[in-house]
């Protein structure tokens, strides 16, 4: 009798200690496509959790893990995370992934529901500008209302294009980028434009771009993903060299399987040149704060090696460890109670008042946020115009900053 009563007593303290150890875990969703873009969601998720293991991935007791969430690309399984999300005790934050759609599409649920969003990638303009309320998303990434304008004064200015023909994916993600390009080419301008499909094929895209070259057009200004974006260029390939167009990129071509796909093309002379971030991983050993994101990436990731300077979609690793530095420091600061919704709310409220400034691979950033108004719409957005630069792949598969533009400053 009494060594069941002391089996049970056990079984009892061991659950109980059980439990005890679930709440002292803190959760940071990751929704982002591991399916048709594993590159890029690999990196961001590399990026984050360098971050985290500066601080050994712990804050005031709590572990801090990062939950892999395949949204594959698909809005409503975006959706289907955030619901999730809200019924987790221990999730803090979700972390975003490549695609603009689930974000502008569910804006309003995200900023209505105190979701707390975090985005190292995705670029659409309406993503951090929600004016009815409480602003719940924060981004450190190329911004749309801005992006446009780099790509057309790279085509202008480096390319000397004067006939641009704008080639854009047909969601919102793709009309908020052809509204600051239109506004940026100018009315006097002739801007032609093309709307393409997810998974337009190859024998489509050959089409389009001959009548892009048919057209009298000089440049091509892209906004699309991966898959896409290597059908478009292997698409210029196929034209005889004397026809071809340069290509000025979004950067979410970056962000798949797209150099394996456009290497050929790209070694018979295509012309691409993308928008990123002004860092590189080639030139990490030269600064103390990339050495160190390295070394933690590293030590987490043994595989990476000496091979991180060909990382692919390596944006998507600056971005995240520099939004994993912000988020460090905010979640350092707040009291962290039981109440998980309190916890969010402090958290939001502590992005927008970091003061002390944090030292990361494009910037140091000095209140990268404040509270947003439509007065001041850019307060939720840590980077600006002047920490966009343009860059290509290099031969070795890495992604070099083009030399007319200059890496930020640390």
């Amino acid at each position: 009798m009494r060594l069941k009563l002391w089996l049970l007593l056990l079984f009892f303290m061991c659950t109980y200690a059980s439990a005890d150890d679930s709440t002292r875990v803190l959760k940071i969703y990751h929704d982002s496509d591991y399916s048709n873009h594993k590159a890029s969601a690999d990196a961001m998720k590399m990026g984050f959790m360098a971050a985290l293991g500066e601080i050994n991935n712990e804050v005031q007791g709590y572990k801090l893990v990062l939950v892999e969430k395949d949204h594959r690309g698909n809005s409503n399984r975006s959706f289907l995370t955030m619901r999730q999300f809200l019924a987790d005790p221990d999730a803090i934050a979700i972390l975003g992934g490549l695609h603009s759609p689930p974000y502008i599409k569910y804006r309003n649920f995200i900023n209505e529901n105190g979701i707390l969003l975090l985005v190292p990638w995705a670029a659409g303009g309406p993503i951090t500008r929600y004016p009815d309320g409480e602003n719940w998303v924060y981004r450190l990434s190329i911004d749309d209302t801005k992006a446009g304008f780099k790509l057309v004064e790279h085509a202008r200015q480096a390319l000397q294009c004067k006939s641009m023909h704008v080639l854009l994916e047909n969601t919102a993600w793709g009309k908020s980028n052809h509204k600051t390009i239109s506004a940026t080419i100018g009315d006097d301008s002739q801007i032609e434009v093309t709307w393409f499909n997810w998974n337009t094929q190859q024998s489509s895209a050959r089409i389009i771009i001959r009548d892009i070259i048919n057209s009298g057009a000089d440049c091509i200004i892209f906004v699309g993903n991966a898959v896409e974006g290597s059908h478009f260029v292997n698409a210029m390939a196929s034209f005889p060299e004397s026809s071809r167009l340069p290509i000025v990129s979004h950067w979410g071509i970056t962000g798949g399987n797209f150099l394996a796909s456009t290497k050929d093309a790209l070694q018979q002379g295509v012309k691409l040149h993308f928008i990123q971030s002004c860092f590189s991983l080639r030139d990490y050993k030269q600064l103390p704060q990339a050495r160190k994101a390295v070394e933690s990436a590293k030590a987490v990731f043994p595989k990476l090696s000496e091979k991180i300077e060909v990382l692919p979609a390596p944006t998507g690793f600056i971005h995240s460890y520099d939004l994993g530095r912000l988020f460090v420091a905010a979640i350092s600061k707040i009291a962290i109670s039981g109440d998980i919704k309190q916890n969010r709310s402090a958290l939001r409220h502590t992005l927008e008042n970091i003061k002390t400034p944090i030292s990361g691979l494009i910037k140091t950033y000095r209140s990268p946020f404040s509270p947003w108004s439509e007065k001041h719409d850019d307060a939720h957005e840590a980077l600006g115009l002047e920490d966009f630069c343009m860059a290509q792949y290099a031969d070795d598969g890495g992604v070099t900053l083009l030399s007319e533009l200059k890496a930020g400053a640390q």
